[in-house]
């Protein structure tokens, strides 16, 4: 008898046997010192090699290889977007006497009264500078990748749209005294929807169960390490606006992104800037 085959363990080579009792090849399993061996006849030595063989073939896991990453644009139109709507208010604000963030601030009493303009103009809305630059930093930092991987446009439109949702779900669960500005909770949607869309996209698929989800992950830890803090700080606004960017990362993951146009980029990034437009006009 011959070796056909050889397995560290017992449970392999039986699987193998199985085979050949399958095509009526004779087998004998026999133990070895580094192992377990499979042996058949010399004159079914090639047979049962082909066999085996096919078997392997036909039964191989299917190979599973990530999905080539598509980037969209550079990313800068939409943050510099960003950057002039946020810097545009307290602008706006010291060359007028216009007092803004009265006008705009989310109210929780205010939006379950019907002023919903308000889950919109808070986002534009800092308290100091310090808080201003804060937002900047980190959504520039966020919104680029947006761009990079959704569009400039539709990108932001999205990130717009996640921010408006997560500021009017936390006005209805907040008491009715409950204030609130700034630009974070898009920063946050922002943060939690390009990991998803990547995800859901393939981007990671292959790497193993950790790091496909590693993205995530990591986002979720940012989360955890910078939504949270002093009494001041909206968790809430963090919260909603990191899940909401996270549902929307998974709806908008099978979007055919070459199928947009420069021109939808465009019309989506304008989109953008007349709901802004838009409810600061309703609210002045």
């Amino acid at each position: 008898m011959n070796p056909v085959y050889f397995a560290d363990t017992r449970r392999a080579v039986m699987d193998a046997a199985l085979v050949m009792a399958a095509r009526e090849v004779e087998y004998v399993v026999e133990q070895t010192g580094n192992g377990w061996a499979l042996l058949v006849a010399e004159e079914d030595l090639a047979r049962a090699s082909s066999e085996l063989h096919t078997y392997w073939r036909e039964n191989a896991p299917p190979s599973i290889t990530p999905r080539d990453v598509e980037i969209v644009d550079s990313g800068w139109f939409g943050v510099l977007g960003y950057l002039a709507i946020i810097w545009s208010i307290p602008a706006i604000q010291s060359w007028t006497n216009f007092d803004l963030s009265d006008a705009g601030h989310l109210h929780a009493e205010a939006v379950r009264s019907g002023e919903i303009w308000r889950v919109i103009t808070a986002l534009t809305l800092h308290g100091d500078l310090g808080h201003i630059f804060s937002n900047s930093l980190f959504g520039a930092l966020f919104g680029l990748f947006v761009g990079r991987h959704l569009g400039s446009g539709l990108g932001w439109l999205l990130v717009l749209g996640c921010g408006a949702i997560a500021n009017f779900t936390n006005a209805w669960i907040q008491p009715d005294a409950f204030r609130a500005v700034g630009a974070s909770t898009v920063t946050f949607a922002a943060l939690g929807l390009v990991p998803a869309f990547a995800w859901r996209r393939g981007y990671f698929r292959g790497n193993g169960l950790k790091r496909g989800f590693a993205p995530i992950f990591a986002a979720i830890c940012i989360l955890s390490y910078t939504g949270f803090g002093s009494e001041r700080v909206d968790v809430g606004g963090h919260v909603f606006g990191f899940t909401y960017g996270i549902i929307a990362g998974l709806l908008f993951a099978e979007i055919n992104l070459k199928a947009r146009s420069r021109g939808d980029q465009q019309r989506a990034g304008i989109m953008a800037l007349i709901v802004v437009s838009t409810a600061w006009l309703v609210a002045l």
